[in-house]
């Protein structure tokens, strides 16, 4: 039986490549990672962009059906945050943000020997197990009508 959960990738890129990986992924100085990104059908996504693009989609249609509106849009406003989430991106398979182990096994076994060089300063897989992800801080979680 295979386990229930699905994956993600995550790579964290030095500054100096984070404005070319936003916006051309086809720059020579990316060329390494772009040539497994496409072996593997994968694109890559700042997490900066990914939480703007939720925030503007909740303003457009009412922050009321997205629940983690408040949290996201407090993680962009803090400059700290603002910084991590920009080297941050997560990759997608085949238009998916999420996939199984076996591809992201695959994808991450390619990776590797670019971790710690001049191209990716960390990777790291993350799973669907709600055990093994943040919850929102308390003052962003809903509050319960009783």
């Amino acid at each position: 039986m295979s386990e229930p959960w699905l994956y993600q990738l995550r790579i964290c890129l030095p500054d100096e490549l984070v404005e070319a990986a936003r916006t051309d992924l086809g720059s020579p100085e990316l060329a390494p990672l772009a040539g497994i990104l496409a072996k593997h059908h994968a694109k890559m996504l700042a997490q900066f962009d990914a939480f703007a693009g939720y925030v503007a989609e909740a303003e457009r249609q009412g922050v009321e059906a997205y629940p983690l509106y408040a949290w996201t849009k407090a993680t962009l406003e803090d400059p700290e945050k603002r910084a991590k989430h920009l080297k941050s991106f997560a990759l997608h398979v085949d238009g998916r943000e999420i996939y199984s182990r076996d591809e992201a096994d695959a994808l991450e076994a390619d990776l590797r020997p670019l971790v710690g060089g001049t191209m990716i300063e960390r990777l790291s897989k993350h799973d669907t197990n709600p055990a093994n992800n943040p919850q929102p801080p308390e003052k962003y979680r809903p509050r319960s009508v009783t």
